[in-house]
């Protein structure tokens, strides 16, 4: 079953007049003029009588009967007329037809019609000014919801949520707020819209929850989403990221090795933008930083073991507690010149370095290697040089000129 017959299957059955005969109702039936009633006219009674499939109304200011059949009292399924309507009850329908014959002078009517009509109006209204509306599931079916919101309307499967809904007959009987998604009374077509308040009610949630949000705060948060550069921790109404550089004071290579999806952790908050909705957290900045504590056990000129943790061109980072790095810059590294770190230095390798600086504001520290070791001294003695040639080995004056002094007469 498409959407379109969904809508459709209500408003195209036949209009059944069941009084004392059998009678059809058909609205394109010509009219006697001498009743003073044409199909169209808008008129009111009072039900005197409500039989099994339809009710009897003595109409206003006229002695013709309106009849209404069980079918165009309403757009909802009922059994029975006393279910929408009982005696002394005032009326409004729109003539469908009239009928004049011998012995015969009704009215029938239609409420149902003059009641699309109004709904039409107020739902073209609605949807003009974007307007939120209440409707009355009456149907559930695979593709989606019917609601009763004057007509016959009908919530697509995927216009009901911004997730996924698994059970629809949840909605069963429910009343659910909506939007006109779009409408078409010539097709008696009208889908509707949940989707889009949920939508608008969750980005208010976001956008109150955004500007009440602190820059240095500490709040609880639960890892929803992992990526390799960081974790999206759900806050509430909103997301905040943490950077793989925010989850740990170790050096974290891989998110999964300091968080999981479904932990709870307490965040600090670092930055809240809430034009583009977006929260910068950090993990590790919700603790204790261990740089605090190396602070105060420490001081300049200290001497400590330490771990090569990674190799740069201009130095090397070395780790002096948990969580802790120093940089030995390349001039700290050797009393000797060193070229490249990677010359002299390994990564995990131990070495011992002096404390030459703490900065507690940056949380930086600047280590040395070279002063945990003495300079090596240079040696005094003049440079020898080695000749390995005697008096006899130089040449002589004949063995420069040789034979150029023979043909010279002197």
């Amino acid at each position: 079953m498409t959407t379109e017959d969904i809508l459709n299957e209500e408003n195209n059955e036949e209009v059944n007049n069941q009084t004392e005969g059998d009678t059809e109702v058909d609205e394109n039936t010509e009219v006697n003029s001498s009743s003073g009633y044409n199909v169209g006219d808008k008129v009111s009674g009072t039900v005197y009588k409500v039989e099994d499939k339809f009710i009897r109304a003595h109409l206003d200011g006229s002695e013709y009967e309106g009849i209404v059949p069980i079918s165009q009292l309403t757009n909802q399924r009922i059994e029975h007329p006393n279910e929408v309507v009982s005696e002394d009850d005032t009326i409004e329908g729109v003539v469908i037809k009239v009928e004049e014959e011998e012995g015969r002078h009704n009215v029938i009517l239609s409420v149902r019609k003059l009641e699309e009509t109004k709904s039409y109006d107020t739902l073209e209204e609605a949807a003009k000014n974007d307007e939120t509306i209440t409707g009355t599931v009456m149907d559930v079916v695979q593709a989606g919801l019917v609601v009763d919101v004057g007509v016959r309307g009908f919530i697509p499967a995927s216009l009901l949520s911004d997730e996924y809904v698994e059970d629809l007959e949840q909605f069963a009987g429910q009343t659910v707020q909506v939007k006109v998604e779009d409408i078409d009374k010539e097709k008696n077509r009208v889908i509707l819209n949940r989707k889009r308040i949920i939508e608008e009610d969750k980005k208010q949630d976001r956008q109150k929850q955004l500007s009440n949000l602190e820059k240095g705060s500490v709040i609880d948060g639960e890892v929803v989403r992992i990526t390799n550069f960081g974790a999206f921790i759900n806050l509430g109404d909103v997301d905040g990221l943490a950077h793989i550089s925010e989850l740990s004071y170790t050096r974290v290579e891989k998110v999964e090795d300091a968080v999981n999806i479904g932990d709870k952790v307490k965040v600090k908050v670092l930055d809240v933008n809430p034009e583009n909705e977006r929260v910068s957290l950090s993990v590790k900045q919700a603790g204790t930083s261990p740089f605090d504590d190396f602070a105060k056990e420490n001081s300049v000129g200290d001497t400590l073991e330490g771990t090569v943790k990674r190799l740069v061109d201009f130095g090397a980072f070395v780790e002096v507690a948990p969580g802790v790095e120093g940089l030995v810059h390349v001039s700290e590294i050797s009393h000797d010149h060193v070229a490249v770190p990677s010359d002299v230095l390994k990564v995990e390798e131990s070495v011992q370095v002096k404390i030459l600086s703490i900065n507690e504001d940056s949380e930086k520290i600047s280590l040395s290697i070279k002063e945990t070791t003495e300079r090596q001294p240079e040696s005094k003695d003049e440079p020898k040089v080695y000749n390995d040639e005697t008096e006899d080995d130089r040449p002589t004056l004949g063995d420069v000129f040789g034979d150029r002094f023979k043909n010279l007469d002197l």
